[in-house]
């Protein structure tokens, strides 16, 4: 098999994801059938089922950093817009000093 073809992704939301950890948590589905009927990797779907079920006392003590679908899309927001504020800020820095220089 040659490198040309590269295997992409599918994109899936954010609500989509939930809906179909849903399908397993709460509606009784079996991962499998999920996935079948969904159309997805049984990987993908056991990934979401997985990052949306709560932790049981058992596990929170283990695992207290780990985050649902919503909040670890909320997460990357966070960091992305957070770096972008940095260089934001780092840019001003520079203008500032640039300006600063100038009025001398």
């Amino acid at each position: 098999m040659s490198n040309d073809k590269k295997h992409n992704r599918p994109k899936y939301s954010l609500e989509f994801k939930q809906d179909a950890a849903k399908l397993v948590l709460e509606k009784g589905y079996s991962q499998q059938q999920a996935a079948d009927h969904l159309g997805i990797s049984q990987s993908a779907l056991g990934r979401w089922v997985r990052a949306e079920r709560k932790p049981s006392a058992n596990e929170s003590a283990v695992k207290k950093s780990c985050l649902n679908l919503g909040d670890r899309d909320e997460l990357i927001r966070l960091r992305k817009e957070n770096e972008q504020l940095r260089m934001e800020r780092e840019i001003l820095k520079k203008a500032a000093v640039f300006f600063a220089k100038e009025t001398e």
